[in-house]
């Protein structure tokens, strides 16, 4: 071997599922994880075998991940099986356990590490116990190899030169370029990032010094002038007044909410989103909900809720307009055999979307209990990938818990459709005699809809079929 320091990649470790916690954007694909580690050989001047276990990337989406905590302190000894700790990704909380035989010598991140990039070093293992001390003071190198390459392995700098050949010359003065002079003295040199920054910020050019060349007054110049708390003596423009004695808390954003915010801002950006409302008399749906449910607390069954004949409804009417259970890609539009429901479930944690298999399939009391359980393991930050990856439509309620009569939800990409569910309430609609009057319940629901894939007539077509089944519920029975 020779004395460089040589490397090879090799697969250290693989992560088992726990704890998991659906995002609210999946590709309806599971993808396996990868833990990026290294082993690396060393000569007998430098440290000895040892293995440099990396973030790994757990989905396409992440590119940073948090250590919640080590099961492993450093010097233990660990087997193929056992935990090493618990990596908080985007999408979940993961376990990772060790797959060879070691001592773990160094915890480069500890508990509670935050925002470790994909491929930084976060521990270091050794095959020998006796090699453990030898990491006490180890660090990572910036390229993330985790080489304790001794900076003195750069080339010296040359040896001072006394110069007696040549005259000793005066320092320049250095003086500015009359290229740009101003035509007045009052005129202010900004760059278009600086000028933009604080007419956002309402700061006076006027009263900031450029650092920049020639006076320049650049972007860091207005951040160092509003973290000086000098934004106060500017004078406000645009008729804005603004206020220094402002009272606010700042909430850490968690993976999990990064992640929603980019798809989110992602699916509001490239799909083409539109919007069809229908009101549904649910009289019918209400009296057969009253019917089962009178049978399920004689049989010991969960209870079903609205939202589980909506979740019915929506899936029958998908097997009815097939075009509606489609996802667009660049060269072809994927029409799905499986109709998997997506159920919107907001948490502590944040919002999920556990997937109901099947639904066109399943009997009204298994959708009720499975949704039970799925939100169950929502608010218990449990959900794993099978529990909410592979959706094929999304089905979000505002409704029922929170009373909202009418709302637009957002596509759950790469889904095409996503049924946003308002509350019911008694209306006055004519009677069959003249004159004649009567009460009855409506329920608004709209329907957005990815232009690429679902054309205006088919996503009327659907909402007609959907409309069907909710207003003749017993036709969900056949």
């Amino acid at each position: 071997m020779s004395s460089s320091i040589q490397k090879r990649n090799i697969s250290m470790a693989t992560m088992k599922t726990s704890f998991f916690s659906g995002s609210l954007y999946n590709n309806g694909i599971s993808h396996s994880s990868q833990v990026q580690s290294r082993r690396c050989y060393a000569s007998a001047s430098d440290l000895p075998p040892h293995q440099e276990i990396g973030m790994p990337s757990l989905s396409p989406t992440m590119t940073e991940g948090n250590i919640a905590r080590w099961l492993k302190k450093e010097g233990e000894k660990v087997s193929p099986g056992e935990v090493l700790c618990e990596v908080e990704t985007d999408k979940a909380t993961v376990e990772m356990e060790c797959m060879e035989e070691g001592y773990l010598a160094k915890i480069i991140r500890g508990d509670g590490s935050k925002e470790i990039k994909v491929g930084e070093v976060i521990a270091i293992t050794v095959e020998d116990e006796e090699d453990i001390a030898k990491f006490k003071d180890y660090q990572p190198s910036a390229s993330g190899t985790g080489a304790t390459e001794p900076k003195e392995t750069s080339a010296p700098p040359p040896p001072k030169k006394e110069v007696v050949d040549e005259p000793a010359r005066e320092p320049e003065p250095k003086v500015s370029k009359p290229s740009a002079s101003p035509p007045s003295g009052d005129r202010t040199f900004a760059s278009p990032l600086a000028r933009k920054l604080a007419e956002e910020k309402n700061v006076s050019l006027s009263s900031i010094k450029g650092t920049g060349p020639e006076g320049l007054i650049v972007k860091g110049d207005i951040d160092d002038y509003l973290a000086s708390g000098a934004k106060g003596v500017s004078a406000p423009s645009k008729g804005k007044v603004t206020d220094a004695a402002l009272d606010y808390t700042d909430i850490p954003v968690s993976q999990i909410r990064k992640i929603t915010a980019s798809r989110l801002l992602l699916s509001k950006q490239t799909i083409p989103h539109y919007y069809l409302t229908v009101d549904t008399c649910v009289d019918k749906l209400m009296s057969l909900r009253a019917q089962l449910n009178s049978l399920q607390e004689a049989s010991g069954g969960a209870r079903i809720s609205v939202n589980d004949l909506v979740i019915k409804a929506a899936a029958l009417a998908l097997r009815k307009v097939p075009q509606c259970n489609s996802s667009w890609t660049d060269d072809y539009i994927r029409q799905y055999q499986n109709v998997n429901v997506n159920v919107a479930v907001q948490t502590e944690h944040g919002l999920f979307v556990p997937v109901v298999r099947d639904a066109d399939k399943k009997g009204l009391s298994k959708i009720a209990e499975e949704v039970k359980q799925l939100a169950s393991k929502a608010k218990e930050n449990s959900l794993k990938p099978q529990d909410y990856e592979g959706g094929t439509f999304t089905v979000s309620n505002l409704g029922g818990p929170f009373g909202v009569k009418q709302f637009c939800a957002i596509i759950n990409p790469p889904q095409s459709g996503i049924l946003a569910v308002g509350s019911a309430e008694k209306r006055v609609i004519p009677g069959s005699g003249a004159g004649e009057f009567k009460f009855a319940s409506y329920m608004s629901v709209t329907l957005s809809c990815d232009h690429r894939v679902i054309d205006g007539a088919i996503g009327a077509e659907w909402l007609k079929a959907f409309k069907g089944y909710i207003e003749n519920p017993e036709s969900m029975l056949l």
